[in-house]
């Protein structure tokens, strides 16, 4: 089962499963003898709950709350995640932000984990309390990191280089941020988006040349 997961989902491992359990994602069989048994559709169940949570960094309540009503034949709306460029249909939920408890949820991590990235000024909340959806995505990074031995304080560069792109693209774009008319706000939006990519592309790509250059 777990070979077949890591095929879509390499990060996945059997402590990411059994929380996924916990909170009740996945009820799959026990044996006799009390090993889980993970049939073809708890696979399928888990693949769904895996993929919601990586494209749109949903909470674990709203997957959850999804796949129950598609399973009991229900026509649910997909929810939605993150800041939306217009107001959503209808029927759909957009989730932009996040209790602490939601964003713990949805990124898999403990309270402990989570203190300790904000300690470091990798994640923080906004003045409401609530947290930023995005930071879902960004919690399971510094997590996959610290697998690997990287602490939270090896990132506090990686967070200063961060945050001075962004001042540089905001100096960039600021020009057109102060029009009143509306188009020309838009297009700052859409350059600030375009310089993002760009500074993030740049920064891989030296990362990756640095280590080719060591090795």
């Amino acid at each position: 089962m777990l070979n077949i997961l890591r095929e879509e989902f390499p990060e996945v491992t059997i402590s990411k499963i059994r929380f996924l359990e916990a909170e009740g994602l996945i009820e799959p069989q026990r044996t006799p003898s009390g090993y889980r048994k993970f049939t073809p559709r708890d696979v399928e169940r888990l693949g769904h709950v895996l993929r919601m949570q990586r494209d749109h960094y949903l909470p674990l309540k709203a997957i959850r709350e999804y796949l129950d009503a598609v399973e009991r034949g229900e026509r649910p709306a997909a929810p939605l995640v993150g800041r939306q460029s217009g107001p959503p249909p209808r029927d759909e939920v957009t989730v932009s932000r996040l209790g602490r408890a939601e964003l713990l949820a949805a990124a898999g991590v403990d309270e402990a984990e989570l203190t300790a990235w904000e300690s470091y000024g990798l994640v923080a909340p906004l003045p409401d309390g609530h947290y930023d959806a995005r930071l879902v995505r960004i919690a399971r990074l510094v997590s996959e990191l610290g697998r690997h031995g990287i602490e939270p304080r090896h990132l506090r560069a990686t967070k200063a280089a961060a945050d001075r792109e962004a001042g540089l693209v905001e100096q960039v774009v600021a020009p057109l941020v102060r029009h009143r008319n509306p188009q020309t706000r838009a297009q700052a939006e859409e350059r600030t988006r375009e310089l993002a990519d760009l500074a993030t592309g740049l920064h891989s790509a030296l990362v990756e040349l640095a280590l080719d250059l060591r090795s």
